[in-house]
């Protein structure tokens, strides 16, 4: 008789638990991971970029350069982007903080101050997800052009 209140008790406690899914994010989301024994979940999100360098050419020092990159959810789950930081303080990632669902686009802008930088530069973003493996990282490049008066040329143009 305890063993049916038991059976009874834990058929309730699990129908009871069942909830809509909606678009915040949950434990389901953050928390995708290999089984133990070591077979994948076909549901798993996955980040495909549009491209991961962006080059900015050639820019003069002290200006401020943006670039959007495109990203697709192309996996079976809602993507999570849980934080994005540049390899220095001069560049500076916005990522989307809502979960990103399977076949939908999102950007990660970033933005790159070349202020006291010159020459050829590469700089990196890492981004932390819910996709297996959890970390990816996009580049920008750029060529800084330090302003001369003896080079005309290389002066800042209006536009």
């Amino acid at each position: 008789m305890k063993a049916i209140y038991i059976l009874v008790a834990s058929v309730l406690i699990i129908t009871s638990s069942c909830k809509e899914q909606n678009s915040e994010i949950t434990t389901n989301d953050v928390m995708n991971t290999k089984s133990a024994d070591g077979t994948t979940n076909a549901d798993l999100p996955e980040i495909k970029f549009e491209e991961e360098t962006h080059d900015f050419g050639r820019i003069t020092q002290g200006e401020k350069v943006a670039y959007g990159f495109k990203l697709k959810n192309t996996g079976g789950s809602n993507l999570i982007i849980s934080s994005a930081n540049g390899s220095c303080g001069c560049t500076i990632p916005e990522y989307p903080k809502k979960p990103i669902l399977p076949g939908e686009e999102a950007i990660i802008n970033v933005v790159f101050a070349s202020e006291g930088k010159s020459g050829v530069v590469e700089k990196s973003v890492t981004i932390v997800t819910n996709c297996e493996p959890s970390t990816r990282i996009i580049y920008i490049k750029a060529n800084i052009i330090v302003p001369t008066s003896a080079n005309p040329s290389e002066l800042p143009t209006a536009h």
